[in-house]
């Protein structure tokens, strides 16, 4: 009677351990299910472990990125910032062998394990106590991407294969959630990187090929171009002179199905008022001294085309009131005509003014402000678009190398940081005027810093000129020169000192007075630096 009063509770006990496995591995799967943050939810797991099943000090490591390292994701009890500072190479310790092996471990006594670390808790330090350990390997497939850990008081009367079970289990839990978070990190970067290409591929198809630029702002105009270039809508293009505004509306006129109409210009700041007035909306016949015969305005000749109205902030009060009722009513009359026409075109206007400062003066009507403003369009001075610079400075020798019949090839480095330096005032356009009288002063096919307009010489930033002494200046030439024959030499010292006509000893001095770095122009490093100069 008394055995099988035993048998019976053993066999009760043994119903209630499973009975708290069952329970804590429902919970973990709800945990797992639950999709939160990753390390949160791995240090919920551990709190279960521990909380119901007395596995104590638990901790899941897993493989860093490259496969080389192991960082903790989740550790039970241990605050993060220390967590942070554990690392585990593969193969390193215990944990690490499980990685590396992909089979699981049990040491029974730590103390008498000489891979084990103990890192992360320092179970010695802290206890009196022996402890037991047990590592599982976290697996997808056949690729090991962690660890899962956790420990016992010692016990010589208890087997620690059930442990064992439980923790592979949990591990395997462990896997499939991980994996699916690769698998949706992965199609997140692959969704991102398709988006980032469509991006790039639709900039480049709208960017129009009149407009040079790849900077994050022209990218903007870009997209701004290609909204509203198939439609008719009014479009205001704003930004300091010499930035491109014209450019701007051609690009907008040849992409739009007026394609094929007229693309009129008026420059509403080189006419008076009156003569503004007969060029725009035409004149009649003796409408005024000198109008010996009719004429079409620009409005006629614009006729299924766009115009486009240069500098309209230079409008006189009374043109901007006629101005204001064709794009209101798309109707004007002749100068000295009472008969009133319909005006089938696009306007598109720009302007370098404030235009909101001369609505406060008084000088421009807030109604013709409204009707034009329907699409603004920024365009950004240079100096916003500095990666732009040695592109239109490409672009520009290319040109007038060709039309003045100069073979000019590339830029040199000091010319290059004088550019990049600059605030060029005058935008686009004075970096044009530039590149002009660089090419024409060029004698030996480079632009060189010497060739650049006074304005740009004087930047200090730019360091192309000396502190004021004749050394420093003559420095600064020979230093421009000897870059120059290790760029085409390619590094090669005794090339660039036959090439100079001076010997190897004489150049390896200057060398080192100038303080160049002939390595930097060796092979494919110099071919990068050419190209890009």
């Amino acid at each position: 009677m008394d055995n099988l009063e035993i048998t019976g509770s053993v066999s009760d006990g043994m119903r209630g351990a499973r009975q708290k496995e069952l329970d804590a591995l429902y919970r973990i799967s709800q945990i797992l299910g639950a999709g939160s943050r990753q390390q949160e939810m791995l240090a919920e797991v551990l709190d279960i472990l521990h909380s119901d099943l007395d596995m104590g000090r638990g901790m899941i490591v897993l493989l860093s990125p490259d496969g080389q390292e192991l960082t903790v994701e989740a550790s039970h009890d241990v605050p993060e910032p220390r967590r942070r500072q554990v690392r585990y190479r593969k193969d390193e310790g215990v944990v690490g062998r499980v990685v590396g092996s992909g089979k699981p471990v049990i040491v029974p006594r730590i103390s008498q394990e000489p891979l084990f670390l103990d890192r992360l808790h320092r179970r010695r330090d802290n206890s009196d106590k022996e402890f037991s350990f047990i590592c599982v390997p976290i697996a997808i497939g056949s690729e090991t991407v962690g660890a899962l850990a956790a420990d016992r008081v010692y016990d010589p009367a208890t087997t620690l294969d059930e442990d064992l079970r439980v923790l592979t289990i949990v591990a395997s839990m462990i896997a499939h959630d991980v994996q699916s978070r690769r698998l949706a990190a992965s199609e997140r970067q692959a969704l991102e990187e398709e988006n980032l290409r469509l991006r790039t591929e639709l900039a480049d198809r709208f960017r129009p090929e009149n407009i040079m630029g790849n900077s994050n702002a022209m990218r903007e105009v870009y997209r701004a171009i290609s909204q509203v270039s198939g439609s008719d809508t009014t479009v205001l293009i704003r930004g300091e002179s010499g930035t491109g505004k014209e450019l701007v509306a051609h690009a907008i006129h040849y992409s739009s199905p007026r394609a094929k109409g007229p693309f009129i210009k008026v420059n509403c700041a080189a006419l008076s008022e009156n003569l503004l007035e007969s060029e725009l909306f035409g004149h009649e016949k003796g409408a005024f001294t000198g109008a010996i015969q009719a004429r079409k305005g620009r409005i006629e000749e614009a006729e299924g085309g766009t115009l486009f109205l240069d500098e309209v902030g230079d409008f006189s009060p009374a043109t901007q009131v006629r101005l204001l009722r064709v794009l209101q009513e798309r109707e004007f009359e002749r100068v000295g005509s009472n008969k009133t026409q319909k005006a089938n075109v696009r306007i598109v206007a720009a302007t370098n003014r404030d235009l909101e400062q001369g609505i406060a003066d008084g000088t421009f009507r807030h109604d013709l402000y409204y009707r034009l403003n329907v699409f603004p369009i920024f365009l950004p001075p240079l100096r916003d678009r500095r990666d732009d610079i040695l592109l239109l400075a490409d672009f520009f020798v290319e040109r007038y190398a060709q039309r003045l019949s100069k073979d000019v090839r590339r830029i040199s480095t000091p010319a290059i940081n004088m550019m990049v330096v600059y605030h060029w005032p005058g935008n686009v356009r004075e970096l044009e005027n530039c590149i002009e009288r660089a090419v024409l002063l060029s004698t030996d096919g480079v632009i060189r810093a010497h060739h650049l307009p006074p304005t740009l010489q004087t930047s200090d930033a730019s360091e192309t000129v000396g502190t004021g002494t004749l050394q420093a200046r003559v420095d600064v030439y020979e230093r421009d020169i000897v870059v120059d024959a290790l760029k085409r030499c390619e590094g090669n010292m005794a090339a660039a000192a036959r090439e100079l006509g001076t010997t190897a000893r004489i150049l390896r001095y200057k060398v080192a007075h100038l303080n160049i770095d002939p390595k930097r122009y060796a092979r494919s490093a110099g071919r990068r630096g050419e190209a890009t100069a």
